[in-house]
């Protein structure tokens, strides 16, 4: 069904306003633990939907940010007349360890610290170290669409599926072989026609591969649950929605587009509940590199 719900005014500000406020928290607490949870909350969202709108927005995931930041500052630190002593650098940066700050130091510029010339290096950066860590984010990404991706807006009754979880989805052909098995249940049920879902309550920009999970699911009103097919209730629920035809490359574009341009601007916040794919048809009907499905985003209004 479709719907036009009344939206407010254009919210790019109250996003900027968002991640900024996210990034005052960055700013003022370099020296010690930054945690998702702490920055999510500054920034009034989930953990999971912060993650995709800061690194939209930012061009950064979070972590990515933090850990520039802590660098940067260890190099302003190391280009005084009198630097502290790397041991104590490493400290007021935030790292765990001298051998922590060490490792990610030569991870970025190839060279320890300790035989880094930071003199030369000053004279190559030096408007780089007088400008000092970003204050915040003033625009959001560019409105541009080349991909020509168009948001519907839905609003979804309430939906009871029949899953099967998959752990360590990222690895092997378990979603493939968890479809085909769900596929079997839900012909002999009678479901093999309804809606085919695929979600994860876990996002894994932000949980370890190996903890992950993804859910393939088919709605199903009736049926007991049994063995690995579990049943779960979805409350109503309103989505911005995006329809794919392609790879996953197309796919994350789409992602990223919807989280960092169409989200922020859209008056709607997201909802929090997992994203879907909504798949057009059976599951993985066109193979492993080739979809059919709309990309679901439960949103409500600012």
């Amino acid at each position: 069904m479709r719907v036009s719900p009344r939206r407010r005014p254009d919210t790019s500000a109250t996003y900027i306003e968002r991640v900024n406020f996210a990034i005052d928290r960055i700013n003022g607490r370099l020296d010690g633990p930054i945690r998702l949870r702490d920055l999510a909350r500054a920034a009034m969202l989930s953990p999971h939907h912060f993650h995709r709108i800061f690194q939209a927005i930012v061009g950064e995931t979070p972590a990515d940010f933090v850990k520039r930041l802590r660098l940067e500052k260890a190099l302003r630190l190391m280009g005084l007349p009198r630097p502290p002593s790397l041991t104590r650098i490493a400290m007021a940066c935030g790292f765990a360890s001298s051998a922590d700050f060490s490792r990610s130091f030569k991870q970025k510029f190839g060279i320890p610290p300790s035989v880094f010339d930071i003199r030369t290096w000053r004279r190559t950066h030096a408007r780089a170290l007088e400008i000092g860590v970003p204050s915040g984010i003033t625009a959001l990404p560019s409105r541009d669409n080349p991909d020509a991706f168009r948001v519907r807006i839905r609003d979804l009754r309430p939906r009871t599926v029949a899953y099967i979880r998959v752990a360590k989805p990222y690895e092997g052909d378990g979603v493939f072989k968890a479809t085909k098995r769900l596929t079997t249940w839900a012909e002999r049920n009678g479901f093999a026609d309804s809606q085919w879902l695929g979600y994860q309550w876990e996002n894994p920009e932000i949980t370890a591969l190996k903890d992950c999970g993804y859910y393939i699911a088919v709605q199903a009103d009736r049926f007991n649950p049994r063995g690995e097919i579990g049943r779960y209730r979805f409350p109503p629920m309103i989505v911005a929605q995006v329809e794919i035809l392609g790879g996953i490359d197309l796919e994350l574009r789409a992602l990223q587009w919807l989280y960092g341009s169409w989200l922020p601007r859209s008056g709607y916040v997201p909802d929090d509940q997992p994203g879907f794919e909504a798949f057009i048809g059976r599951p993985y009907a066109h193979g492993m590199d080739y979809f059919e499905l709309n990309i679901q985003l439960p949103i409500k209004r600012h």
